[in-house]
C-alpha cells in the first residue's frame, strides 16, 4: 500500500506541472486519453456541421475522454459505454448493423447526464444532435469506410466502421474552446456526476478510512494500449482473482469485502500520477518500467539512463574548444572533460533544489502476462541518501567512455570523445551478454533487476556480468570495433568500481583513470606490453599504407588467457614491423623500445613467465596505455 499511498501524494504536487500536449497530459480523475479517428462538429443547438468533420491522423488522434469505471475496464463482448465520446457501433442508433443493447446504453446515459444538475451546454448539443439519430447518415455521406486513418508512425490503418471512435467539438457563441477534452467545466461537470451516482462506500486501506471505494482499477499504465493492471479486481464470477477469498455479493453487502480495498479517488490518483512520471522520466527496458520520482513534484536526475544522452544534445563542441585550439590541445581530451565537469553541475544542481530529508521513491515495474502487473522493484529513500548514491555510482564506476559526435563547421563528418562517466544499464547489459540479448528478453530484464540495486542501493557489483563483460571485452574479433571499444570502456568501469565495492574489505582497491606506471601488479604490466606492441604495429601499418588488424588484436583474447606464451609470439610478430620503422620513425620506436624494456623490467622473474590467464586488470593497463597514446597524437610527427 506504500506506493498507492506516495503516488497518491505525489499526484498533487505534479497537478500544476502538466504540459499542454493531450498525450503527456496528467490526466483528471475519472478520464483517460484514447485515440479518436473522427472529430464531429455540431452548434449548441445540436446541429450537424456539415463539411467541417475531420479525419484524425497521427498525433491528432488522442482525446482525454470522461470514463466511468467500468467503460475504462471494458474488455470484450461487455457493452459499458464511454459518457460522451464513443465508437459509431456505440453512439449511431441509425448505423445499420446498430447493436440496439448499446446504443440504447450510451444514449440512456448520456441523457441522464444532460437532465442532471451536473450537465453542461456542450453535453445537451451532443446530446440532441444524437438524439435526431442522423449521426451514420451524416458521417456516411462525407467519409468512405472502413475508414482509412494513418498512424503516428506514418503507416496507415483500416478501421471497421462501428469501431471508429468518434469525439465532438461544438460551436458555441462566445466560448473560443470547442473540443469538449479541451474544456475544463465539462472535465469537472463530469467528475462531479459521476462521484454523486456512484458511491459505493467502504474502508480505504490507504486512507484509512470511510471513503468511495473503487470496483475497477485502471490501466493504459506504461503506453496507451497497455492492458495490464497492477491491481486486480476480486470477481463474483470465473473466479480468476478470487485465491482464497470466499465472500459473495450478499457477504459483501452485509459485512464487507474480505480482500482489502481501495479508494476510488486514491487508485484514480495513484495510477494517474504514475502513468504520467513513465511518460516523463520513465526508463524503458522493453516491457520493463523504473521510474524514481520526489513526492513533492520537484524534479530528480535521470538515475539510469545514459549522462551522454542528458547532457550530450546540449553541448557545442566548438564553444568549448574554441579558445583552446591554439594550444594543440585534443579537441575530444577536452570536451570528455568539461562534459564530466556538466554532469557533475547536473548533479549538483538537483541538491540545490531537493531538501535533504524529501522523499524520493524508485519504482520498477514488469508485466508477466499481457493482462497483469507486478511491482520487481520498490525502494523510498531521502532525497539526500538519493543523490548521495547516484554519486557514488558515477564516481566509482567512471571511466573514459567513447562517443562519436558531429562536429559543426568541420570537414569532419564526426569526431571521437571520451568523456568519463559511468556506463548505463543498457550498455553494461550489451557489452557483457552482447547479442545474446535480442533473443532472450529475460536475460536483458534480469540484469536490469540485478544492476539497479548497485545504483539506488549501492550494492556491490554481481560478479558474474563483471567476468562475462570482460570476456567480450578480451575478445575483440566478434563484434563491430565501435562495439569493442565500447565494451572495453564499460568493463574497465566496472573492474574499477567493482573492487571499490569488494565484498571483502580487503581486497578493495582504487584504480585510478591515468595511467599507473608505478604498478607493478603483474596483469597490469601486461595489459600495458599489449598497447605499446599494438601501437608498433599501427604505426608501422601507417607508414606502410595498410589498414588491417594488428598482431596485439588478433591474439588479444589468447593473450588474456596465456600471455607468456602468446607475448612471445606477439614480439616476434612485431619484428618485421619495428624494421619497417627503424629507417621512417626511428624517434617513435626508440621511444616504445624504452617503454617496452621499463615494462618488462617491472615484473618479477616469475611473474612474466608465469602463463597464469589474466584479470580484468590486465584491461585496466591496456587502456590507459592506449589513452596516452591517444591523447598524444603528436608522436608520430617528427618530434617523436
Amino acid at each position: 500500500m506504500s506506493w498507492l499511498a506516495k503516488l497518491y501524494e505525489t499526484y498533487d504536487g505534479i497537478e500544476g506541472l502538466h504540459d499542454t500536449k493531450v498525450g503527456n497530459t496528467l490526466w483528471p480523475m475519472s478520464h483517460f486519453v484514447k485515440n479518436a479517428h473522427i472529430e464531429v462538429v455540431v452548434d449548441i443547438e445540436g446541429n450537424f456541421q456539415a463539411g467541417r468533420a475531420k479525419i484524425l491522423n497521427g498525433k491528432d488522434g488522442p482525446t482525454l475522454i470522461p470514463a466511468t469505471e467500468a467503460s475504462a475496464g471494458r474488455a470484450g463482448a461487455k457493452i459499458a459505454p464511454h459518457p460522451l465520446c464513443e465508437e459509431i457501433g456505440y453512439c449511431a442508433a441509425d448505423y445499420p448493423k446498430a447493436n440496439l443493447e448499446k446504443t440504447t446504453a450510451y444514449l440512456t446515459q448520456l441523457n441522464d447526464w444532460a437532465g442532471s444538475t451536473w450537465t453542461h451546454p456542450k453535453v445537451k448539443a451532443i446530446y440532441k444532435y444524437l438524439a435526431k439519430q442522423k449521426l451514420w447518415s451524416d458521417l456516411s455521406s462525407q467519409f468512405e469506410f472502413p475508414l482509412k486513418v494513418e498512424k503516428a508512425d506514418g503507416t496507415s490503418l483500416k478501421i471497421p466502421a462501428e469501431k471508429v471512435f468518434i469525439r465532438w467539438s461544438v460551436d458555441e457563441v462566445g466560448n473560443p474552446i470547442h473540443g469538449t477534452w479541451q474544456d475544463d467545466e465539462l472535465i469537472n461537470a463530469w467528475i462531479a456526476y459521476d462521484r454523486k451516482n456512484n458511491n459505493k462506500r467502504g474502508f480505504c486501506h490507504v486512507l484509512g478510512g470511510e471513503a468511495r471505494i473503487a470496483s475497477n482499477h485502471p490501466r493504459f499504465i506504461r503506453w496507451p494500449g497497455d492492458g495490464a493492471k497492477i491491481v486486480s479486481s476480486n470477481d463474483a464470477s470465473g473466479f480468476t482473482f478470487r485465491g482464497r477469498f470466499t465472500d459473495s455479493k450478499k457477504s459483501i453487502d452485509e459485512s464487507g469485502a474480505q480482500a482489502v480495498c481501495i479508494g476510488f479517488d486514491v487508485t484514480q490518483k495513484a495510477h494517474n500520477a504514475l502513468r504520467w512520471l513513465i511518460s516523463h522520466q520513465g526508463h524503458r527496458n522493453g516491457d520493463q518500467i523504473y521510474v524514481a520520482w520526489a513526492v513533492s513534484g520537484k524534479s530528480v536526475p535521470a538515475a539510469f539512463e545514459d549522462p551522454w544522452a542528458i547532457l550530450g544534445k546540449s553541448v557545442s563542441l566548438q564553444e568549448d574548444i574554441g579558445s583552446e585550439s591554439e594550444n594543440g590541445i585534443d579537441h575530444g581530451i577536452d570536451l570528455g572533460a568539461s562534459l564530466a565537469h556538466k554532469f557533475n553541475e547536473y548533479l549538483n544542481g538537483f541538491g540545490k533544489n531537493l531538501e535533504p530529508n524529501e522523499q524520493i521513491v524508485v519504482i520498477g515495474l514488469d508485466s508477466a502476462t499481457t493482462g497483469r502487473m507486478g511491482i520487481v522493484y520498490y525502494r523510498e529513500l531521502l532525497a539526500s541518501e538519493f543523490l548521495l548514491r547516484l554519486d557514488a555510482w558515477h564516481t566509482q564506476f567512471a571511466w573514459p567512455q567513447r562517443h562519436a559526435i558531429e562536429v559543426p563547421n568541420s570537414n569532419q563528418s564526426k569526431q571521437l570523445v571520451w568523456p568519463t562517466w559511468s556506463p548505463p544499464p543498457k550498455h553494461i547489459a550489451e557489452a557483457a551478454y552482447g547479442d545474446i540479448l535480442k533473443s532472450n528478453d529475460s536475460l536483458r530484464k534480469s540484469l536490469h533487476e540485478r544492476i539497479l540495486p548497485c545504483i539506488v542501493d549501492g550494492r556491490p557489483f554481481p560478479r558474474d556480468i563483471l567476468n562475462a563483460a570482460i570476456r567480450r571485452a578480451s575478445n575483440r574479433n566478434n563484434c563491430e570495433h565501435w562495439e569493442w571499444e565500447r565494451n572495453l570502456g564499460v568493463a574497465c568501469a566496472l573492474y574499477r568500481g567493482f573492487h571499490q565495492r569488494h565484498p571483502d574489505e580487503n581486497q578493495r582497491r582504487k584504480y585510478t583513470m591515468t595511467l599507473e606506471e608505478d604498478n607493478r601488479s603483474r596483469d597490469y604490466l601486461y595489459g600495458r606490453l599489449l598497447a605499446i606492441a599494438e601501437r608498433i604495429e599501427e604505426i608501422a601499418l601507417s607508414v606502410g599504407g595498410e589498414n588491417r588488424p594488428t598482431t596485439a588484436a588478433r591474439l588479444m583474447q589468447r593473450f588474456a588467457d596465456r600471455p607468456s606464451s602468446t607475448w612471445r609470439n606477439i614480439e616476434l610478430g612485431i619484428q618485421p614491423y619495428m624494421h619497417r620503422l627503424q629507417g621512417k620513425r626511428p624517434g617513435f620506436l626508440t621511444n616504445r623500445k624504452k617503454e617496452l624494456d621499463a615494462v618488462i623490467s617491472d615484473f618479477k622473474p616469475d611473474d612474466f613467465t608465469s602463463d597464469k590467464s589474466l584479470s580484468g586488470e590486465f584491461l585496466l593497463g591496456y587502456h590507459c596505455q592506449r589513452m596516452i597514446y591517444r591523447n598524444t597524437q603528436t608522436e608520430t610527427t617528427l618530434e617523436d
